[in-house]
């Protein structure tokens, strides 16, 4: 049966590897931190939980079948505490620092996960609201910051008093 459930695991894990289709039209691979990004970093002790990371994750999971593994630096007694608080808001993941729950890690070789998208606090340009990475997810839209300004604007040259009258 266990030999078998490996088999499972490792052809979703191939399979993935593979395959990329939108956001919105498949059931994703999401890798998600522990600390800065469901709660506070306040490593090694367990952080205040940060709005709506936790629903946002279980609406993943439940409304849109998407399959959520804790990706984090977290090991032993450290990663068993952030399990335990996780479940007990009622958050539980598919798989934890590993592609699948039947995963054996390699002796002294690094995890490397292979998923469709990862949210973390270490992201370039930081960690946008959990809302938006909801609608980001459940549309398929990517995350577009918001416009700075014109790039042109900056770099023309102010006209003076004179060409502006007669422009």
């Amino acid at each position: 049966m266990q030999t078998e459930e490996r088999g499972q695991g490792e052809a979703l894990y191939k399979r993935r590897a593979r395959s990329r289709a939108s956001l919105s039209q498949q059931r994703m691979i999401i890798a998600c931190d522990f600390d800065g990004t469901i709660v506070t970093h306040e490593y090694p002790k367990i952080g205040k939980p940060i709005p709506f990371a936790i629903q946002t994750l279980k609406k993943l999971q439940e409304e849109d079948h998407h399959q959520v593994i804790l990706w984090t630096v977290r090991e032993g007694e450290l990663l068993q505490e952030a399990l335990d608080y996780c479940k007990s808001k009622g958050l539980e993941f598919y798989a934890v620092n590993s592609n699948y729950p039947e995963e054996e890690p390699e002796h002294g070789t690094p995890r490397k996960l292979v998923a469709d998208l990862w949210i973390d606090d270490r992201n370039l340009g930081g960690l946008p609201d959990w809302g938006v990475i909801y609608n980001m997810i459940h549309t398929g839209h990517p995350f577009e910051p918001a416009p700075q300004g014109n790039m042109e604007d900056l770099h023309k040259k102010k006209k003076g008093f004179f060409a502006r009258l007669f422009d």
